[in-house]
């Protein structure tokens, strides 16, 4: 890792194969994201966002260049090591939750600790303190059809902060809830990122989200066009 960075890209290409052709998504990305950074990829519909997220996340990877997560590149990751990278240091946050349908809010947010071989104690003390943190402790027995929009997202976000991952990574995560509920999902990650240090990576074009991020990376047909600090709204 360069100077301590959770996140180093240098000359990270994508390509995807189209006919006979192929269609490039990223052109030579160089980023190199903090811990504890607080930081959003915006950008219109198509213009690489998702996919830097992906590969960032270990579920992509690159056609060329690198991306070092933790000082793993992942691109000489095997599939059983890419997925002990994300079990072990890296959240997901959806734009459609992805809960598990069958399984309880508790269950949902147990989920990530029984991959990681987690004991029964540890799991339930971690697990009650996460859903206690996002205000969910009544509906722990709940299934996710039960839950409105904003407590869903609030699910995703406790199901990916419970094992207290370096860093976190989410995609459109506001496009389903209404501005009260969004705004009461980026003050609670704005909180978890101040109180444990988690580094949070969006994927957005919603102003909302830009508003409350404190690092915009700009992206346009694949390339990064801006990178700058922002002022934040206050919480």
């Amino acid at each position: 890792m360069i100077n301590g960075a959770l996140i180093v890209t240098r000359d990270l290409v994508k390509q995807y194969p189209i006919g006979g052709g192929s269609f490039t998504a990223l052109h030579d990305v160089d980023l190199t994201i903090e811990r504890g950074e607080f930081m959003g990829l915006v950008g219109p519909s198509g213009s690489g966002k998702t996919t830097l997220l992906n590969i960032v996340g270990a579920l992509d990877c690159p056609t060329s260049g690198s991306a070092v997560v933790i000082g793993k590149d992942t691109k000489k990751l095997n599939q059983k090591q890419s997925a002990r990278l994300r079990n072990e240091h890296l959240g997901f946050i959806f734009q459609t939750y992805n809960l598990l349908p069958v399984y309880t809010v508790y269950e949902n947010v147990e989920f990530p600790l029984l991959l990681l071989g987690m004991g029964p104690d540890e799991r339930k003390k971690a697990v009650l303190q996460m859903l206690e943190w996002v205000g969910l402790t009544d509906k722990i027995n709940s299934r996710p059809s039960q839950l409105s929009g904003g407590e869903s997202q609030r699910v995703a976000v406790a199901r990916a902060m419970v094992k207290k991952p370096k860093i976190v990574l989410a995609d459109e995560p506001t496009a389903n809830l209404d501005a009260e509920n969004s705004h009461n999902v980026l003050r609670m990650m704005v909180t978890l990122n101040m109180e444990l240090g988690t580094t949070f990576i969006f994927a957005t074009h919603d102003e909302k989200v830009i508003r409350y991020i404190r690092r915009k990376v700009t992206l346009n047909d694949g390339k990064v066009v801006e990178d700058i600090e922002t002022a934040p709204r206050s919480c």
